[in-house]
């Protein structure tokens, strides 16, 4: 083959054709107009595909560069707090054994747990993987929808514009099916059943952007939201509040790097400004055809949490 024909399909491919398209506006998908539907409906495969071509050219493109950060190495479950992953694993090996992963989870505030979810000294893997796909030019769906947010993208599956990669997805799934299902399962066993769907979003607060968010509850069973600063990015502000109706009062918590809170959709809670510098975070859904009514504590079998449902996934995204 010669040079010619090699720029030719290098034009033509997935990726060179999703990095030409012009992405709409924000003015177009706060107002949700039609067009911007049309965008991400006509262009599902071509964006697909083009992810899996980005994937496969950054590999190469850090391997020929000795950067030991591949794609393969960056996502594994190797990034998460060691004394949480050897509980989890423990506890599919050994059902029995799940209150040792319980008892990493202290209660910050009324119906929330707080644990370290993230190692702070290796994802710093994640964080630059996903620097390299916002940088890959590939047009991504910010998270438009509860929050005006242009930063960050979709992460499921059902979401248009979602990232597409296949290894972060193998990674998201794994986040979600073999650590925030079961522990969500283990704190609220209520929502056994409830928690077959998921959805997942990455979001940035910045001083001077986008800064806060009102309260609200949200449409899922369980939400964990998981902070990505490294241990030297500070901020101050953006903390999160949460309302407890019991009381009628809030208590206010704040992120550390690679914290995690976890509480049930219906806990109403609202984003202080982030006053200076910038906080990052990955929010994790689970739900399903129904949300929990009440709060009431039922019987599970330990056996029963330790397991992946095999409901077929939607193709509906909450927004």
């Amino acid at each position: 083959m010669n040079i010619a024909n090699t720029i030719k399909e290098k034009k033509t491919s997935p990726l060179a054709e999703a990095r030409a398209l012009a992405l709409p506006s924000r003015q177009e998908m706060l107002t949700r107009a039609p067009s911007v539907q049309y965008f991400w409906d006509n262009n599902k495969k071509r964006l697909s595909q083009a992810w899996l071509e980005w994937e496969e050219e950054t590999k190469a493109d850090n391997i020929q560069n000795n950067n030991k950060l591949t794609a393969k190495t960056q996502l594994s479950d190797s990034i998460l707090d060691e004394k949480l992953r050897a509980a989890v694993n423990n506890a599919w090996q050994q059902p029995s054994t799940e209150t040792a992963v319980s008892d990493l989870w202290q209660e910050a505030a009324p119906g929330v747990y707080k644990a370290q979810f993230f190692d702070p000294t290796r994802f710093v893997e994640l964080r630059d993987y996903l620097q390299q796909a916002a940088a890959s030019n590939i047009p991504l769906r910010p998270p438009y929808g509860i929050v005006l947010n242009r930063n960050g993208a979709k992460l499921d599956p059902r979401s248009e514009g979602y990232l597409a990669a296949p290894s972060f997805q193998d990674f998201y799934q794994q986040l979600l099916d073999k650590y925030m299902r079961p522990i969500a399962r283990l704190l609220f066993p209520e929502v056994v059943g409830f928690d077959t769907q998921t959805f997942g979003f990455s979001i940035q607060w910045q001083a001077g952007m986008d800064t806060s968010l009102r309260l609200h509850t949200d449409a899922s069973a369980v939400t964990m939201n998981v902070n990505m600063n490294l241990p030297d990015e500070k901020f101050t502000g953006s903390e999160i509040d949460f309302y407890d109706p019991a009381t009628g009062k809030f208590t206010r918590l704040s992120f550390e790097p690679g914290t995690a809170m976890i509480h049930r959709g219906n806990v109403a809670h609202a984003a202080q400004p982030i006053t200076s510098g910038e906080r990052s975070n990955i929010v994790l859904w689970l739900y399903g055809m129904q949300i929990p009514q009440n709060d009431t504590k039922v019987a599970i079998a330990a056996e029963q949490r330790w397991t992946v449902p095999t409901t077929a996934k939607d193709n509906v995204a909450p927004f």
